[in-house]
């Protein structure tokens, strides 16, 4: 996949502050607080900072947590995982295989068929319904 490499002058133009926050500085927007937590319309998950296909809203469920929860990526390669331990704790931190932006974090406390929950900041996602 070609990467997309920004100067962080050019992320900060492009994105919003929350945005650049979030996807560019490992920032998390408040629980319940997202526009696409209680998001059901078919379509598709987007990188709001590269517009990647991410998640699929098939994949979609509500897990409680307050953001964006989904089964799996896409496809394998949409996402890449990488060691968090930032707040004293140890989680795998989810970011866009395009662009390494930050999108939130996947835990094996998921629902069948994958058992993993991966939990995402809306702020991170642009949503395109499905046509």
């Amino acid at each position: 996949m070609e990467q997309l490499d920004l100067s962080e002058t050019e992320w900060r133009r492009r994105l919003t502050p929350e945005q650049y926050h979030v996807l560019r500085e490992a920032g998390t927007e408040r629980a319940f607080a997202g526009k696409y937590n209680d998001n059901k319309a078919d379509g598709i998950y987007h990188c709001a900072a590269c517009e990647l296909e991410l998640f699929d809203s098939a994949d979609k469920y509500d897990s409680g947590s307050g953001w964006p929860s989904f089964t799996r990526p896409i496809a394998p390669d949409a996402v890449t995982d990488h060691s968090d331990t930032s707040h004293g704790m140890t989680r795998v931190e989810t970011r866009c295989a395009r662009c390494d932006s930050h999108l939130g974090h996947v835990f094996p406390d998921g629902p069948p068929p994958t058992g993993t929950r991966y939990c995402m900041n809306s702020v991170s996602l642009d949503f395109q319904p499905r046509r």
